[in-house]
Formats: C-alpha cells, sequence, structure tokens
C-alpha cells in the first residue's frame, strides 16, 4: 500500500451535488485549507450521473435544489438529469473544483488516530491501495448504496420471457416502443417512468401494493420569468428562490397541522384531474396522512394526462407470482408484459459504505448519535452531509457546509486542531428519520439516531436550522475542543 505523506486539512468523500457545493463553500470561506475531494466513480456527479432511466429528473423543486451562489437559469422548476448534471459540472468547472477531485477512489476505511490528531484514510484505486491523512473528513457520500438497490424477490421469477430491470442499472440497450410494460412501484421513479416511456410503449400498467400522494406543479416558474423582465437574473433567482421555500415550508406545516384537511384537499384535487368515473378512492388514497412519506410531483400533472389519454392503467394489487408472460395478482387478476420494470425503493447505506474507527475501534452507525443533523457523538473532526427529507436536499447540506467553514475558522482563532461533540446525559434516543418510507423502515437497523432535545434533535425546518448555524454559538458547552499540539 503506497502511504502518501502530505497531510490535508479537510478530506471530502464524495463528487456528487454534497461534495461539489461542500468545496464551494470550503474554498470560498476557508481559503487557506487545502482540501482534496475523492470519489469511488470515475466521474462527478453521484445520483445525477448514475441514474440513466428513461425520464430521470429532480422531485424538488430546483430554485431550492441548486445551490444559491449558482443561478439556475431553466425556467424548469423540476429538471432533467442530464440537465442538473451538465450544471454540477459547470459549477465544479467554473470554481476549479474539477481539479480538487481523484477520481476511482474508494474509501474503504478511515481511522481517526489519537496519535496523530488526523484521519488515516485508506483507498482502493485503480493502482492499487493507496493511505491519504487529513485532519478532517467530510462525508458527503449520500445516503444509498449505488451498487445494490432494493430488489425483492418474486416467486416464479424464473418462468417469465421477458426482461426485469432495475430502474438503478438501466441498460442502454433496452428497447419498449410497443411493448407492454409493468412498472412496479409508486414512488418519484414510478411515476417519472410512467408517463415517459408511455410515449412510444404499447401500454404502462403501474402496479402498486399501496397508494402515494400525488400533486401536480406547472413546470415552468412563471414568477421567475415575470421578474426576469424587471430584474438582473440573480436577484430574480433569488427572489423564486425564496418564494419556493417558503410556500414549500408552509404547506409541509398545514399538512403536519391539519392532516386530515390537507388528505380531503389532495384526493379532490386528484379526482378533479382524473374525472368524476375514476376510481379515486382506490388507487390514489393513501393509508398514511400527507408527508408521513414523501409526496410526488408531478410535472404539468403528466402522469394524469396519460391516465386520461388511455396509456397507462393504475392497478393496485400485490404480486402473488411471475408466469410465462406476465404477472398474477393476489386477486387472481393477471397483467400480461413484455418488459418489468422494479422501482421498489432503494437500499440505504451510511457513510457511502465506508467503515468508521475511532483508534481502530469500528463505529456502529446504528449507536451513533448525530450533533445538530451533521457531526456524529463521541467522534472526532468528522462532519456528514445529510439533507432535508421535507424540502430540497441542497438546502440542508448547504448550512451544514457552512456551518463547519464556521467552525474551523473558530478553531483556528484559538488554536484547537480537535473538535468532538459530547454525548449527554438525559438525550434520549430517537429515529433519525421520523418517517414511513418503506426505504426508511427497512434501514432502521443502520440509521443512526437523533436524540430527544437540541443540539441533538433534527427539526426539518430550514429557517430554524439557518438561524442556530448562523448566529448560534460554536462554543456551546456540547462540543469539546483539544489544542493542536498536547500540553
Amino acid at each position: 500500500m503506497v502511504n502518501e505523506e502530505k497531510l490535508y486539512d479537510v478530506l471530502i468523500v464524495g463528487a456528487g451535488l454534497s461534495g461539489i457545493g461542500t468545496a464551494y463553500w470550503l474554498q470560498t470561506k476557508c481559503p487557506d485549507k487545502d482540501f482534496v475531494i475523492l470519489e469511488s466513480r470515475q466521474s462527478m456527479g453521484g445520483t445525477w450521473d448514475l441514474f440513466r432511466y428513461p425520464g430521470i429528473r429532480s422531485d424538488s423543486d430546483m430554485f431550492t435544489f441548486g445551490y444559491r451562489f449558482k443561478p439556475w437559469y431553466n425556467p424548469n422548476s423540476l429538471s432533467d438529469g442530464p440537465s442538473i448534471l451538465q450544471y454540477l459540472k459547470e459549477t465544479a468547472q467554473e470554481n476549479g473544483i474539477d481539479k480538487k477531485i481523484r477520481f476511482n477512489h474508494r474509501v474503504l476505511h478511515a481511522n481517526w488516530s489519537s496519535n496523530e490528531l488526523c484521519w488515516m484514510i485508506h483507498t482502493q484505486t485503480e493502482d492499487g491501495e493507496k493511505q491519504l491523512r487529513s485532519r478532517f473528513l467530510y462525508m458527503c457520500s449520500g445516503y444509498y448504496n449505488y451498487k445494490e438497490a432494493y430488489r425483492p424477490v418474486f416467486p416464479g421469477e424464473e418462468n417469465f420471457k421477458g426482461k426485469i430491470i432495475l430502474p438503478q442499472f438501466w441498460p442502454d440497450d433496452l428497447h419498449y416502443d410497443g411493448k407492454k410494460v409493468i412498472i412496479v412501484g409508486s414512488g418519484a421513479t414510478a411515476v417519472t417512468l410512467v408517463p415517459t416511456m408511455a410515449a412510444t410503449a404499447g401500454h404502462v400498467t403501474m402496479l402498486q401494493r399501496s397508494p402515494t400522494y400525488m400533486m401536480p406543479m406547472p413546470n415552468r416558474n412563471g414568477f421567475f420569468i415575470w421578474l426576469q423582465k424587471w430584474l438582473p437574473h440573480k436577484l430574480a433567482y433569488k427572489i423564486a428562490r425564496w418564494k419556493n421555500l417558503l410556500l414549500g415550508m408552509l404547506f409541509y406545516r398545514l399538512t403536519r397541522w391539519f392532516p386530515g384537511k390537507m388528505k380531503g384537499l389532495l384526493i379532490k384535487h386528484t379526482s378533479k384531474q382524473l374525472g368524476k368515473d375514476y376510481d379515486v378512492m382506490t388507487h390514489f388514497n393513501p393509508r398514511y396522512y400527507p408527508w408521513d412519506q414523501r409526496l410526488c410531483i408531478l410535472p404539468d400533472g403528466d402522469l394524469f394526462q396519460t391516465i386520461r389519454e388511455g396509456k397507462a392503467t393504475v392497478v393496485t394489487d400485490e404480486i402473488s407470482h411471475f408466469t410465462n408472460d406476465g404477472i398474477q395478482l393476489k386477486s387472481g387478476k393477471t397483467i400480461e408484459a413484455d418488459i418489468v420494470v422494479l422501482a421498489t425503493g432503494l437500499k440505504i447505506q451510511i457513510f457511502g459504505g465506508t467503515k468508521l474507527s475511532v483508534d481502530e475501534k469500528e463505529i456502529d452507525s446504528k449507536d451513533a448519535m448525530i450533533y445538530k443533523g451533521m457531526m456524529v457523538g463521541g467522534v472526532p473532526n468528522l462532519a456528514i452531509a445529510f439533507g432535508y427529507i421535507n424540502a430540497s436536499w441542497t438546502l440542508k447540506t448547504d448550512l451544514t457546509a457552512n456551518y463547519v467553514c464556521k467552525l474551523l475558522r473558530f478553531m483556528d482563532k484559538r488554536g484547537y486542531g480537535v473538535v468532538m461533540p459530547r454525548l449527554q446525559q438525559g438525550v434520549i434516543p430517537e429515529p433519525f428519520m421520523n418517517f414511513q418510507s418503506g426505504y426508511v423502515q427497512r434501514a432502521n437497523h443502520v440509521l443512526p439516531k437523533q436524540g430527544s432535545k437540541r443540539p441533538w434533535r433534527m427539526y426539518q425546518n430550514y429557517l430554524m436550522d439557518m438561524v442556530t448555524t448562523r448566529f448560534g454559538r460554536i462554543d456551546d458547552g456540547v462540543l469539546h475542543f483539544t489544542y493542536k499540539t498536547r500540553k
């Protein structure tokens, strides 16, 4: 194994949305810090480079999903994957961040050494294993497994004569023109695939075990277009961003304050979209309240339009088994198919699959408690980028990056070399993500914990987090600091 002698100030893991944004703030607010980004894949972009299925797009509003330091020029609120990937690449190139990335560097193990007061990062590269050192480690590797999706196995799959596809690993040579397609699932991936594939497929059936809330949204931001007529682009973007952010927060709060009424409004609106004769109560009446799971946003109501046109059908039932030419349901009904797409969800993976340890004692993610949604209790000089589940991911990771920059400047000013959140007595562990979605429930055995009170509690509230991270005290009695050299 090759040991690199250089000691970095900060090592960022992951060159996706979070990693590129973090690097921008680090070099802007801590220009004296020497940092490097390690990316396990051969290209930047993370999710937006990995996923290639038809119609791939954001499921969050781009005016809040995009970076606040780089205006989003496209008036489309829900943009396609290739446009988002190009936006990320432009951001990296314009700011010289691309030169800081080392591709094909998969971080296998990172160990904090109390003797060396740094992280020893063990990586796998094309040229073999390599070890790097860094004073601070910043995990921007997302929260799901890139190499493995959630893939339930159904009886009789071996008898099916058609193709079974996972969206996460979409084959480049798949042709579905004129084909009968079943898409299993009802989340963001499924509702993106249905209208896109239905444009040329013979017919598409969205087969769901249970319904999801659907909310149509105009895809062109008319307010932003109007603002551009009168204001400079950056100012128009900033105003549109804040408008969308506040409206999103208001809608979320209303669903939590008045869950029954908001449920009724969403179902009523769906019924209006699909017509009075459509069985909305079977296919679009979830068992839970809005935002107990994430809502699906439909640009210009494309899924509803596809259903109205007869190009797609929604079936609410459970799979009994696969047959030679399709799927038989537990109700006894059979659906014919040439292609079955299993849009059944993601598999959560903490720390990007990296084994973390302190003085060779492994950190078990399920036992970890997260400080302010960004640092791990009892672990020195470590930050993680984890976004909101009820708003755009980038909003939270942006705040986290700015807080870490503030923390690093504070430490330099005081001569500190090590920072660590100390676990407190009386703080009760609670689920890290208070969410009923299947991919979250399946990951309870690996997800860390949040605490019952500040600063261990996560509020999923941008304004509250913004005030706390920008104006709150760094030295809050929970963070424990150590000088660079031992006294």
